[in-house]
């Protein structure tokens, strides 16, 4: 290992550069003007290299000065918050999620509110991004679980899986007897109405359109589910919703599903953390409880 002499010497130079001055840097620390002026030399001397500029009244940094002020403040500032969460870890428990709106409201809060019941002192914070974004926030360690749909390649993320989420086209009776059409030829005579073409969902469609040859030829796009199904009740048009957000108006009719010969591949869902990444013990052990 390097010698780490300097480390010790880091929190001296970093008062000294905030306040600009030996003396009030001194007064801070409760340690004597001298020791901070020989700590400070002692430091330039093993870097080789002059950290301030002094003056009559004070002190400047260098341009080195301050590209060592600027990243020392960094890596103490990770110290402090690697101790806030190993801190919480220890006492309470804490845990950063992020999810899609979509998977946010359909399928993460009905999971924390049985993960809350188990864990009642685990400090949550959840963030609704994309799922693209949950995954890159993982690999960056800026939280500790993202509800996403199964990536392609995880990396060195650990996945574990949810389930399946099925894409269907859906509308009224009423429409659907207007559109007076076999099911695979609603594309050709229906509003077809799409999440936007920014969503992970529509680039899945997208690959089934591609895959099949389909082009529909009147689309209506909107960013988000919930507005394709209200619109699809409207009897506006022919929605791809995901099955189990609309089961309840399958159920009760209000809402028919349109048969396709060839059904739209369904989509798998699940749990994603980095495998380095330091997490709480009982989060681990309820994720996992719950994917087997």
């Amino acid at each position: 290992m390097k010698n780490l002499d300097n480390l010790s010497r880091y929190k001296i130079f970093l008062a000294v550069a905030e306040c600009k001055s030996i003396s009030k840097a001194a007064a801070q620390l409760y340690i004597s003007q001298p020791a901070v002026s020989i700590t400070v030399k002692k430091l330039e001397e093993n870097l080789n290299t002059t950290l301030f500029f002094r003056k009559s009244k004070g002190v400047e940094l260098t341009e080195k000065g301050s590209q060592l002020y600027e990243n020392t403040k960094k890596a103490f500032q990770i110290l402090l918050d690697t101790e806030e969460h190993l801190k919480r870890s220890q006492n309470t428990g804490y845990l950063r999620i992020a999810a899609s709106n979509v998977l946010c409201k359909h399928f993460l809060m009905p999971y924390l509110k049985e993960f809350t019941g188990h864990y009642p002192n685990t400090d949550l914070s959840i963030t609704c991004t994309s799922s693209m974004t949950a995954c890159s926030m993982v690999e960056q360690g800026r939280i500790d679980l993202a509800l996403v749909a199964k990536p392609e390649n995880p990396g060195t993320a650990v996945y574990h899986s949810l389930g399946v989420i099925e894409y269907i086209f859906v509308c009224t009776p009423a429409y659907r007897n207007k559109l007076n059409c076999g099911n695979d030829q609603i594309f050709e005579q229906g509003n077809i109405m799409l999440l936007d073409q920014d969503n992970v969902s529509r680039r899945h469609l997208d690959n089934y359109y591609a895959q099949n040859k389909i082009t529909p030829l009147h689309i209506l796009e909107v960013n988000e589910m919930d507005l394709l199904i209200e619109f699809a009740k409207m009897g506006i048009g022919v929605s791809c919703v995901v099955k189990q957000f609309v089961e309840q108006e399958l159920q009760e009719g209000a809402l028919i599903e349109i048969a396709l010969s060839k059904p739209i591949a369904p989509r798998e869902i699940g749990f994603l953390y980095h495998r380095m990444q330091p997490m709480n013990e009982n989060i681990l052990k309820f994720i996992e409880g719950k994917t087997q």
